[in-house]
């Protein structure tokens, strides 16, 4: 069938489809390697010579294919049309400019609407001990290249955040820091643009849910601080932050941190009057950061999964 709406397409108006990296965005700027919120990190398609006035039909599907294959891993749907053949003519200008706007805002938002993404365990770190004052646990997650580190978010990746403590050392305060994490955190996803939370309960000192991985400095964001609502307690907190290494489009590593405080005056007992009291009245549980990141899969047109290299501990202390 030959395609009549809108203007014949020319080599130079294939090009901008193709290869634009100003706004009408062209498909190797939010598909390739892009910049910034753009891009994925797919293989790029070649443009033709300045000024060719025919397209030939494989290089007119080559970029409707590509587009296709995008919009499977956003979830976008696209203007409805079928490949094209020798001697068609391709003129669907309009529709095609609108399709590509779709999938250029899409991969800008951090591909929100993907569900082509799998989960890893990138680390966990645990205080080696009890303590009555503070613990703070850092843990950071690097990326091959920050090209990499950077379709990883745009694609719809997330860090997932997911803390815990070990109780069965003071029934209080291990119902205060279970509650603050397990309970009230739930799973912290940063995301691309944006930190969501799972959890319910407790006081909400900080969230800073407009705030993902584009937003990022190398000073320490809070990303979510909670606050104890449990009598008694209401001074200790549990607060995440998160930074990268180097400037979005430079950075290859991400650390996060787990800020624990027990600023409540603690309980004491005198022996031997000790029935129902816990055996250690002021310490505090020991506090696990797990981070898990939740990545994009090959499954719906991405060329390859798309993961970290590689994680570590920073720094594990508690006093």
């Amino acid at each position: 069938m030959a395609y009549v709406a809108g203007d014949t397409i020319t080599g130079d108006q294939y090009n901008i489809f193709v290869n634009n990296a100003t706004s009408p965005f062209g498909y190797n700027h939010f598909a390739g390697t892009g910049s910034g919120e753009y891009g994925l990190g797919q293989t790029h398609i070649a443009t033709v010579s300045s000024g060719s006035s025919t397209i030939t039909a494989s290089q007119w599907n080559t970029l409707l294919t590509g587009m296709d294959t995008i919009a499977n891993h956003t979830n976008d749907t696209l203007s409805a049309r079928t490949q094209v053949t020798a001697g068609d003519t391709i003129a669907i200008k309009t529709a095609v400019e609108a399709d590509l706007a779709t999938l250029a805002a899409s991969v800008a938002g951090g591909c929100t609407s993907a569900d082509a993404l799998g989960t890893n365990a990138v680390g966990t770190s645990t205080n080696s001990g009890t303590w009555n004052t503070s613990s703070t646990i850092e843990r950071s997650i690097t990326f091959a290249t920050a090209d990499k580190m950077r379709h990883f978010f745009n694609a719809g990746g997330k860090i997932r955040i997911d803390p815990t403590c070990i109780t069965g050392i003071d029934g209080s305060k291990d119902d205060v820091f279970n509650d603050l994490t397990t309970t009230a955190t739930g799973n912290l996803d940063l995301g691309a643009h944006a930190t969501t939370r799972s959890g319910s309960g407790e006081t909400q000192t900080t969230f800073n849910s407009g705030t993902g991985f584009h937003d990022l400095t190398t000073s320490y964001t809070t990303l979510l601080k909670l606050t104890s609502d449990n009598s008694g307690y209401t001074s200790n907190t549990v607060e995440y932050q998160a930074k990268l290494n180097a400037a979005v489009g430079s950075a290859t590593v991400i650390t996060v941190k787990m800020i624990s405080v027990d600023a409540d005056n603690d309980d004491t007992y005198t022996s031997p009057n000790t029935s129902g009291v816990p055996s250690n009245p002021n310490e505090a549980p020991r506090m696990t950061l797990a981070l898990i990141e939740v990545f994009p899969t090959n499954a719906q047109g991405l060329s390859a999964n798309i993961q970290s290299l590689s994680n570590a501990e920073v720094s594990n202390s508690a006093s």
